[in-house]
């Protein structure tokens, strides 16, 4: 409260000024901003309400964009985890394809097949008139002194084959390098083959990679599909060492045999 004040939020009464002025008279003008303000507890009722609403707003908005920007926040954050949990499945899926048992070879043999070669020489065949066949299986499996690779298939006539050593292993659609395990790698490609459209025959959709432990020379076989006329397969070996290759019927199967490392 001050001298001629009252304890509400009235101002004082202004005395009468009955004593002589020393000095000039300055005009209002030039009064410095400070020296007009009024004393603390001077103000009227409604720039008190003002001051009083002010901070209250203040708050309140800081208050809000504290709670919206926390909001956002997290979504980023279960956004970024959703991303990296996505980003980080798809690259194990690519980086360990699948592999499954190779299933049973016994039946898969003939006692006609022709005898292993002393070489590694490459081996061919041509396929018959208009055939057009669909591999529909794979098969890997460990007999007396050789490991066979079995690749079943249906459609029109018998297929070709041309079945190599080769140094490296590739998609022959998009050129993309293919690991194979092994210390070396036999290529496998079929002739008088065809897509599913063409030979009515749905093509093998198991697992890329197929591989059994009883093996001995035979470290896995990837298939990598159809081509433009072509079908391709490669199997891993622990050594370039002799194979053969032969045809078996009903149902067609094309046979590769891998002899065990001396």
């Amino acid at each position: 409260m001050f001298a001629g004040g009252l304890k509400d939020n009235t101002c004082p009464v202004r005395r009468p000024d009955t004593g002589p002025r020393r000095g000039p008279k300055v005009p209002a003008d030039t009064v410095p901003w400070i020296l007009t303000r009024r004393p603390p507890g001077c103000h009227s009722p409604c720039m008190t309400a003002r001051h009083r609403l002010v901070p209250a707003v203040t708050a309140v908005l800081a208050l809000s964009a504290g709670l919206l920007a926390g909001c956002g926040g997290d979504g980023d954050d279960d956004a970024g985890a959703t991303t990296s949990s996505s980003t980080s499945s798809s690259a194990e899926e690519t980086s360990a394809p699948a592999t499954t048992g190779g299933g049973d070879t016994d039946g898969d043999g003939h006692t006609d097949a022709p005898p292993f070669p002393a070489n590694t020489e490459p081996d061919t065949e041509t396929p018959s008139t208009g055939a057009l066949l669909s591999v529909t299986d794979l098969r890997i499996g460990h007999h007396d002194g050789f490991d066979r690779v079995v690749l079943e298939m249906d459609g029109a006539g018998t297929p070709g084959w041309d079945v190599q050593y080769v140094d490296s292993a590739s998609s022959q659609g998009s050129g993309e390098a293919i690991d194979v395990e092994g210390s070396a790698i036999l290529r496998i490609v079929l002739t008088g083959v065809g897509y599913p459209d063409d030979t009515g025959v749905e093509e093998y959709s198991g697992p890329r990679r197929v591989s059994v432990a009883e093996t001995e020379t035979v470290t896995e076989l990837v298939f990598d599909g159809t081509f433009e006329g072509q079908t391709v397969a490669f199997v891993g070996t622990t050594a370039e060492v002799p194979f053969r290759v032969y045809l078996l019927e009903d149902p067609v199967r094309v046979v590769l045999e891998v002899t065990e490392e001396d």
